[in-house]
């Protein structure tokens, strides 16, 4: 498990910029703003006809099932549970599970379109690793379903009539399409505890968006829990029943993906990074960014520096 800061008051002697909150006044939209943590963007769009009884394996991408006619079976690796899905369902798996879909020979031959994304910054991992293997919308499920036929409709004709710009239609669809999909997962009565979830959490997520909106503050329990308008310990425990997580972790978490951000994009040192995110002392901050990632921050800067580079 990750260790939590040392303490949630750890403040910033010299904020960085990035790590500024926005104007007063100004709304934080905090599904939009972990999208872009993660760099999660649509790819491409396949149609699948297999014949009866054929399957198709995915692995390490992102995958959107439109199912378009029959019936088909999803099953992740490792887990002996088999999801069927029919026509007009919308299936997403999010973290990119390796999955078998498989025609399960009805009366219709089964048809599907498959989407994919790429996922830009793999150490946001916490982000996608606290979401479901597998979100299913079915059919019938209201406006969100409405909403998601247009943009299946509009990705088909882009598919049969391909012009200048397809490429980036498809791409942009796509990412409408996830998050439509994470919009009404979120919102339902089913959603598991995690940081979607609690975005969606009309108090939870006002801690949420403060956290994500200034990291490096010196934040405590009582400050987070008066952001979200509780009592110290009905914040504490609905952060978690929400979360998944307390607090000082989630904090954590997003202190050590700000830093990385940091240490690939910027050339500030180290032990300036850590103070803009939060940490007391650069000795703190490498404990703690090592404990997430297996490597003190410093080593972690070259070896990204080398990846970039070809090395």
């Amino acid at each position: 498990m990750t260790a939590p800061p040392e303490n949630l008051a750890d403040r910033p002697a010299v904020p960085d910029e990035s790590l500024r909150p926005p104007p007063e006044g100004e709304s934080h939209d905090l599904l939009s703003e972990l999208l872009r943590s993660v760099r999660l963007n649509g790819d491409r769009i396949v149609a699948y006809a297999p014949p009866p009884g054929a399957a198709v394996d995915f692995k390490d991408v992102g995958c959107l099932h439109i199912v378009e006619a029959g019936d088909i079976a999803l099953r992740i690796d490792g887990d002996p549970h088999i999801e069927r899905v029919g026509r007009g369902d919308f299936v997403l798996l999010p973290r990119g599970d390796p999955h078998c879909v498989r025609d399960v020979g009805g009366t219709e031959p089964a048809r599907w379109l498959c989407g994919t994304f790429t996922i830009g910054d793999p150490r946001a991992s916490h982000l996608l690793g606290g979401l479901p293997a597998v979100i299913i919308l079915r059919s019938g499920g209201g406006s969100a379903l409405e909403g998601l036929e247009i943009a299946r409709r509009m990705a088909v004709l882009e598919m049969r009539s391909p012009s200048q710009g397809s490429a980036v239609m498809v791409a942009r669809i796509l990412d409408l399409i996830f998050i439509q999909i994470m919009r009404a997962w979120a919102a339902g009565a089913d959603a598991e505890p995690n940081w979607l979830a609690g975005g969606f959490d009309p108090q939870i997520g006002l801690a949420l968006s403060a956290i994500h909106r200034d990291p490096g503050r010196d934040w405590t329990v009582e400050e987070l829990a008066r952001e979200s308008r509780l009592s110290r310990s009905a914040f504490a425990a609905r952060f978690v029943e929400r979360v998944g997580k307390p607090p000082a972790t989630y904090l954590a978490h997003v202190r050590l993906d700000a830093a990385t951000r940091l240490l690939r994009d910027g050339l500030l040192p180290v032990a300036q990074i850590a103070e803009s995110v939060g940490y007391a002392s650069e000795a703190a901050f490498s404990r703690a960014f090592k404990n997430r990632y297996g490597t003190p921050p410093t080593r972690w800067r070259r070896d990204q520096g080398g990846r970039r580079s070809g090395g």
